[in-house]
């Protein structure tokens, strides 16, 4: 009876518990379902090995995009604009690093690695730039985040493809070294930038005034500027971090395929950021989150996805679990709050 207690006090009060216990039964489900038709331990541990080695590289991007959406959910914002924000920032980036003769960089005789280091610090300002603009107009605009952000993401996304028109940048392929150094036979190195900015922004939340203040805004607004909170500094800056998080996450992505197409790329990404940070325990209605808790988000929603694929669910309802799963933890938050 004691452990039923704890129990039920852990699962309504605590919500790492919650989704650490959700990520425990996925990874039994995943484990499983890889089966036991192997001729070794040997051979089903190094299957099991590559298989969790792909489910952390291929969600690192959407996991870094995710610890940005994080911030905003928390101080009661939302952000629909960073799938286009991916993909116009992708597009400065091949634009300044083609190694063609119409590259931006190459044009200026500058190449080699100097032109992928100014290239990435330009596109992380551009990310950061964007993501300030979104801010800008939610904190000093007074408009809605749902509505900012609904329309920048319209305009980013066709201004992009418009510009990219007939464009076809050439990415250097030493440049793909960003990403696919390997430590053994594993190409980690997506997974290793996701943990160190990760970290990083744990201690900002955990550390920093700046994170005090963003669960503060998020839990009550009119509160927060009473106690002297420069409440609208605080939105433009999460937007703005948002921002430089996404360019990371496009030039990951980018070192890692030498492409991108521009009329897709980082489609889906607000949907996966925003499930990933739900089902890690932070409120939809802010005040409450984690960098920890979105990051065991970002494996339960990566986990789902390949274990359906393991068992051979049709793609086309992959979404629909993940949809099922977002307004499933939104009911268990609503239930927290009344109860």
């Amino acid at each position: 009876m004691k452990f039923l207690k704890w129990f039920k006090t852990q699962w309504n009060t605590n919500p790492l518990f919650s989704t650490t216990l959700a990520l425990l039964v996925m990874i039994i489900l995943q484990t499983l379902a890889l089966g036991t038709d192997y001729n070794s331990f040997g051979a089903w541990w190094t299957s099991f090995c590559v298989n969790w080695i792909n489910v952390l590289r291929n969600n690192a991007s959407v996991g870094i995009v995710s610890l940005g959406m994080a911030f905003i959910i928390i101080s009661g914002g939302i952000d629909l604009a960073v799938g286009s924000t991916l993909a116009m920032t992708g597009a400065l980036f091949l634009l300044l690093t083609d190694s063609s003769a119409a590259g931006w960089l190459t044009h200026m005789h500058i190449t080699g690695w100097m032109a992928f280091i100014i290239a990435f610090v330009l596109v992380i300002l551009f990310g950061a730039l964007l993501g300030a603009l979104n801010g800008v107009l939610v904190a000093d605009g007074g408009i809605p985040p749902f509505i900012v952000t609904l329309g920048t993401m319209k305009v980013f996304r066709s201004v992009t493809q418009y510009f990219m028109q007939g464009k076809a940048p050439v990415f250097p392929q030493e440049f793909l070294a960003f990403t696919s150094l390997r430590f053994g036979r594993y190409m980690v190195m997506p997974i290793i930038y996701w943990i160190l900015i990760a970290a990083l922004l744990y201690v900002v939340s955990k550390k920093t005034v700046f994170g005090n203040h963003v669960i503060a805004v998020g839990s009550n607004e009119k509160a927060a500027k009473l106690t002297g909170i420069n409440v609208k500094a605080v939105k433009r800056w999460v937007y703005t971090i948002t921002g430089a998080l996404v360019a990371m996450a496009t030039i990951i992505n980018i070192s890692r395929i030498g492409s991108m197409d521009y009329a897709n790329a980082g489609a889906g990404y607000e949907m996966d950021a925003i499930a990933a940070v739900i089902v890690g325990g932070t409120r939809m209605s802010g005040g409450r989150g984690s960098i920890i808790g979105t990051m065991l988000g970002v494996l339960i929603i990566g986990v789902m996805n390949n274990l359906l694929n393991l068992v051979g669910v049709n793609p086309f309802l992959c979404e629909a679990f993940k949809g099922f799963i977002v307004v499933v933890a939104v009911l268990i938050q609503k239930k927290e709050a009344t109860s």
